[in-house]
């Protein structure tokens, strides 16, 4: 063998130990899925170290950050944004991490999501539903509120023809759909 072989054995053998998570990859990524779940900050921090990647998925295509939002796990969700978790990933259908906690009425989330820059008018692919109307459909005022103060659009039209205030109408929730129709204030 020669002596740069030698050498590089070393380098290479860091390198490779770099490039996953101690374990396979799909023990970490089933562990940082369910970790994300069940809104444990403390376990998801031992988990987390540098170059972790966040942005794994599961067989419908969720990410961790989708699962954190859409239980409400406030902490969860600001520590993965910190470590790059794609904000605006979708998964099968076309559903992001703002529609998840929009949709349960998880408004600090959507607070969140929103000042990271999360795409606010998303329609996702089955419906063409968006945040707002999720919310609207679920009448969740806060967090139809929030929307609104950030520029929802409250006209965007799902595949249906339907506005986020007909959604709101549908299911009996009248006030809201008052404040949702376009003279709404």
């Amino acid at each position: 063998m020669n002596k740069t072989l030698l050498l590089l054995i070393p380098v290479l053998t860091l390198l490779l130990s770099a490039c996953q998570p101690s374990g396979s990859s799909e023990e970490h990524t089933e562990a940082l899925l369910e970790i994300a779940e069940r809104g444990d900050l403390t376990a998801l921090n031992a988990l987390l170290k540098p170059n972790t990647q966040v942005n794994v998925r599961d067989s419908c295509d969720w990410t961790p950050l989708m699962k954190a939002a859409l239980q409400g796990h406030a902490p969860v969700v600001a520590r993965l944004l910190d470590a790059g978790a794609a904000i605006d990933a979708q998964d099968n259908g076309g559903y992001t991490a703002m529609m998840l906690a929009a949709s349960n009425n998880h408004a600090a989330i959507v607070a969140t999501l929103l000042e990271h820059g999360a795409m606010i008018d998303h329609q996702e692919a089955t419906k063409g539903w968006t945040a707002l109307g999720w919310a609207a459909g679920k009448g969740h005022v806060e967090t139809v509120e929030l929307l609104l103060q950030q520029g929802a659009d409250r006209t965007l039209k799902d595949f249906d023809g339907l506005t986020p205030a007909e959604h709101a109408r549908a299911a009996g929730h009248e006030t809201l759909a008052e404040r949702l129709s376009p003279s709404g204030a």
